[in-house]
């Protein structure tokens, strides 16, 4: 088994690819490098980029993780607790090689600010630990502006034939910072004022409107949890009260949480607790039952939406 030591550094390069053929060649090689040094290894990409990266690799897909990220990263930020750092973390005295495609051309405009936290958030994550996390983009389906904001995500760039650069404008707290974007309420939500006798009373209120809007079976359960979860997180957190919004818009119920409390770790949610935490897995429990969780954080307070669809 090859060993490795905590200081070896984290490499996070972006793949930027123009064609299926550059795609296999570069994500197909990125393999063939970690199989050569005996390197656990998992490909998250949506599902035909995986039969894509199979095709290529022909029969030197054994033991390599496949997963379909548009179902085990719907909700980009459950992808460095349960998708990165799962891997990573199964494997602790190795260094690992994940290929982590969390943006594709389907991706919405609501999605896209938690998908470049997330990829920013990496850095953070990764910190000192011995991975290399390779991240695709496709520069013909993508926005220029996806482009640019992964050259300050990322340390370093993979062309699709072949060229590497150093990104000179690498700066993932400023990409982190610069989606912290106020969340707009929706006009017609139902709002719930409420302090800490005020917390079963709030989930009634939750699971109500949101059979209401359409929302059923272990959905409601989800809803009921998650609300459960943020509340009870501004109440002990957030100043001892908060808001709760409950709306539907695009297919989809949003519910919303506003409190006095503030986030100060980029992180939470999205660290996985250690063996024996007690408390602290409120917000990554949000972040593993919905399919997408924005955040905004000021000194002044927090505002929480989870999205589940309809």
């Amino acid at each position: 088994m090859t060993t490795v030591s905590t200081h070896e550094a984290f490499v996070h390069p972006a793949l930027f690819y123009r064609s299926e053929q550059e795609y296999t060649r570069q994500t197909v090689s990125f393999l063939r490098e970690g199989l050569a040094h005996d390197e656990p290894m998992a490909v998250a990409v949506p599902g035909p980029n995986l039969e894509v990266i199979r095709a290529g690799l022909g029969a030197d897909t054994e033991g390599i993780l496949f997963l379909d990220m548009t179902e085990a990263g719907r909700n980009p930020g459950r992808i460095i607790p349960h998708v990165l750092r799962g891997f990573a973390d199964a494997h602790p005295e190795r260094r690992v090689r994940i290929i982590g495609e969390p943006i594709w051309a389907g991706r919405s405009d609501v999605e896209y600010p938690a998908c470049a936290q997330h990829e920013a958030l990496i850095n953070a994550a990764f910190e000192g630990r011995a991975a290399t996390i390779l991240c695709p983009y496709d520069e013909t389906r993508l926005h220029p502006e996806v482009i640019t904001d992964a050259r300050v995500t990322h340390p370093a760039v993979i062309h699709g034939d072949g060229r590497r650069e150093v990104s000179g404008v690498y700066d993932w707290q400023a990409v982190v910072a610069r989606y912290n974007q106020p969340l707009a309420p929706a006009p017609d939500a139902a709002v719930f004022p409420y302090g800490g006798e005020d917390l079963p009373a709030a989930r009634q209120f939750a699971v109500s409107q949101a059979a209401r809007l359409g929302l059923a079976g272990e959905r409601l359960t989800d809803a009921e949890l998650a609300v459960a979860e943020l509340t009870t997180n501004s109440v002990v957190h957030g100043g001892g009260r908060g808001t709760l919004a409950v709306w539907a818009e695009q297919g989809q119920l949003v519910c919303e949480v506003r409190d006095a409390g503030r986030l100060s770790d980029p992180l939470a949610g999205r660290r996985p607790p250690e063996l024996g935490q007690l408390g602290g897995r409120g917000l990554i429990l949000v972040h593993y039952v919905a399919d997408l969780v924005r955040l905004h954080t000021t000194g002044d307070g927090t505002t929480v939406r989870f999205y589940l669809s309809l």
